[in-house]
This record gives structure tokens, sequence and C-alpha cells, in this order.
């Protein structure tokens, strides 16, 4: 399995967006969640229109820990979602595949791969990358490394440092800095 990096510069995540947004908003809104909750890609593609529709909060038992998570959703995030789920049955998966069906977690791969591939991203980059960027953000404006491994579910701070890229870009900073 290859390691996957977080998109480091937001005028990056900026670019990716440009690109979704001109192939569909369906392909727009899959990062835009992603970016802007870290949840995993098993957790966003099982999510619903109910589940989304007219709410504050989303809510679910996540795929991979079993355990409850419930966040607000922010200001980006509401009118998309209120535009997107417009005229949608409330039992339908939120993200479809052109046949109607569930997104699948090979699919969306391929349009996050293609979409920074597209934007002239230099990055390892997959569904996880979502999830690490939300990270990494979160980590660099609020520089709370507590906070953020709550949000993850991880057992440790060093944990969450090393899976969000901070660890490494220290250690190449120093490396940076240290001249003899």
């Amino acid at each position: 399995m290859t390691l996957v990096e977080p998109i480091r510069k937001k005028k990056d995540i900026r670019k990716v967006e440009a690109v979704l947004k001109k192939q569909n908003f369906r392909n727009l809104l899959l990062f835009t969640i992603g970016t802007n909750c870290g949840l995993r890609i098993s957790d966003i593609l099982s999510l619903n229109v109910c589940d989304v529709r007219g709410k504050s909060y989303i809510c679910l038992i996540e795929k991979k820990t079993g355990k409850y998570k419930k966040f607000p959703i922010n200001n980006k995030l509401k009118p998309m979602l209120e535009t997107f789920t417009k005229n949608k049955k409330s039992c339908s998966p939120l993200f479809e595949s052109v046949f109607n069906n569930r997104l699948e977690r090979y699919a969306a791969y391929h349009i996050i791969k293609n979409a920074c591939e597209l934007a002239g991203l230099e990055e390892k980059v997959g569904t996880h990358t979502m999830r690490k960027t939300f990270g990494y953000h979160h980590y660099k404006k609020y520089k709370d490394v507590a906070m953020l491994q709550k949000i993850f579910n991880h057992s440790n701070p060093q944990t969450t440092l090393r899976y969000i890229g901070i660890e490494q870009e220290q250690i190449y900073e120093s490396y940076r800095n240290f001249i003899l």
C-alpha cells in the first residue's frame, strides 16, 4: 500500500476544486466533504441524502472503528449540500454513480487522483489525501494535536503528527536549517 500525503498548500486545494468544479458538482462536493470533515472515504460514501439534508450536524457510526461521531456542518458545506440534495430522494445515497448506484471507493479514488494530476500536484494522492489534508490544515490553524488526535481517534499524538506529515516536515526543516 502506498502512503499518501496531505495537500499542504491552500492554493493547491483551490486548484483541485477548480478542476472538480469543471467536471461536476458531485465530484467537487465529494472532495469538499473530505477536506472539510476529515472523514474516511468509507464513511463519506456511506452517507445518504437524509444524513445531511436540512441538518446542522452529521452523525454516523465510523465504519473502521465502530465509534459514534457527530460534528457540525461548516458554512462552506451547508449551501453545497442544500443545492446538491434539493431534488433527491431522502433514502438515496448522497454520492451515486452514473448508474444510480452508490459510488464505490475505486471510483472515488480515480476522481481524486485524476483531479490532483490535472491540477498539477506532485504529492502522492488517493482518497485518504482528503482526510490527511483536513488534519494537516486543522493542525496548522489550531496547533492542537490533542484535539486532532481525538477527532481522528488516534491512540497517541505522535501517530497523529506522523499521519498528517508534520513529523516529516519538521525533520526536513531541521535539515534545511542545519548548516556547519
